[in-house]
């Protein structure tokens, strides 16, 4: 199989699953225990926050464990939400966000919350003009992706972010396809609050966190918890942790903090590539989004009078494209309709995603059988 869908998940890196291993045999203990398995498995789950705090650049006290950024989403927003209902019920986000923001923001609407959904420009960049025009008196979180997962462009959240600071407002990213992908600094960025998952960077599925900036008192801003119960994860979300998946996410992020411009120049050069060979075989191909303001590695294309969903399904057997968001394949991509597509260039969209473990060869018979069935 070549695997052209990276957005949607990674294969675990085998240094990632290596490091997994023994807590998933002889190292079981329960980290909450006093006995020395449970401080072993403590100090995994020390290791990992202060790995993936490395990599964001914040204290590792301020991170999180979660089952992964749907779950982030969620509690941040619906957190915020309640826990700083007294200073106001108005909540910006924008309308090409993840599904897990969409669907909670459209939960709060529900419980009193009202709900501004900023457009995108036609080429899919969210503008910090559009959200400085948003605000009002009643304003009490921004939640803005870093990167758009079906587009790859890139939206300026610290300039998001530093407005949103003036104005006494909250703000909060999805940076699920940003890390990896885009240096991010926590300490030099008064972002409040920020949600990621393992499997966008080679770690286990079922895992993922979130960053919650500390007070200048020193405490974590107040956020209602998601799941109550014990006291693990600060108070924020109760449960067993799950030790080898947070193991396996912290030698993830270890390893982007250590490989980062050696991935991003091989990325760089696949994107280079790709682009080069589509315009080959394709002159009437159009590229989707913004061709400078994106992540490398995420192209987004449409072929006119062609059906993404029989290209979808000829080349699955041997290789993995979509044609958006893995969590609303079967409709048709809310994004590409916000920068203006119609539906029948939408159906003929598909979206590639390349990772570190793609190669030349791999694009060029991509590309090679999809001008076969696209061209038959």
């Amino acid at each position: 199989m070549i695997y052209l869908d990276n957005n949607a998940t990674t294969m675990i890196d085998p240094e990632v699953l290596e490091a997994m291993l023994p807590y998933l045999k002889e190292l079981y203990g329960n980290p909450s225990g006093k006995y020395l398995l449970a401080h072993q498995s403590q100090e995994a789950v020390n290791t990992s926050r202060q790995q993936i705090a490395q990599l964001l650049n914040a204290d590792p006290g301020e991170i999180i464990f979660t089952s992964g950024a749907s779950e982030s989403n969620n509690f941040i927003l619906k957190g915020v939400s309640d826990a700083h209902r007294d200073k106001g019920n108005h909540i910006i986000t924008s309308a090409i966000e993840h599904a897990s923001i969409l669907e909670t923001c459209r939960y709060l609407e529900t419980k009193g919350f009202i709900i501004t959904y900023l457009p995108p420009t036609s080429e899919g960049i969210v503008t910090v003009e559009s959200l400085q025009k948003s605000l009002t008196e009643k304003t009490i979180l921004a939640s803005i992706s870093w990167v758009n997962n079906e587009l790859g462009t890139i939206n300026d959240i610290p300039a998001m972010a530093n407005f949103c600071a003036d104005n006494n407002v909250f703000f909060h990213t999805d940076a699920t396809q940003a890390i990896g992908k885009v240096r991010i600094d926590l300490k030099g960025n008064p972002i409040n609050f920020l949600s990621f998952s393992g499997h966008k960077i080679y770690a286990p599925k079922g895992v993922g966190g979130c960053f919650i900036r500390k007070t200048k008192l020193g405490l974590k801003e107040k956020v209602t918890p998601i799941i109550h119960g014990g006291s693990q994860e600060f108070g924020y979300r109760a449960g067993t942790l799950a030790v080898p998946n947070i193991v396996g996410l912290g030698k993830a992020a270890d390893i982007v903090f250590q490989n980062f411009d050696p991935h991003q120049s091989k990325l760089k050069l696949l994107d280079k590539e790709l682009h080069s060979l589509l315009l080959q075989k394709f002159n009437n191909i159009k590229f989707n989004g913004c061709k400078h303001t994106r992540v490398p590695g995420i192209t987004n294309f449409l072929i006119p009078n062609t059906s993404n969903e029989l290209i979808i399904k000829k080349l699955s057997q041997e290789i993995a494209v979509s044609n958006g968001s893995a969590c609303s394949a079967s409709k048709p991509s809310h994004v590409l309709q916000m920068i203006g597509l119609s539906l029948d260039q939408i159906r003929s969209s598909i979206r590639i995603s390349v990772g570190k473990y793609n190669t030349p060869d791999e694009l060029a018979y991509f590309v090679n059988r999809l001008a076969e069935i696209a061209l038959e």
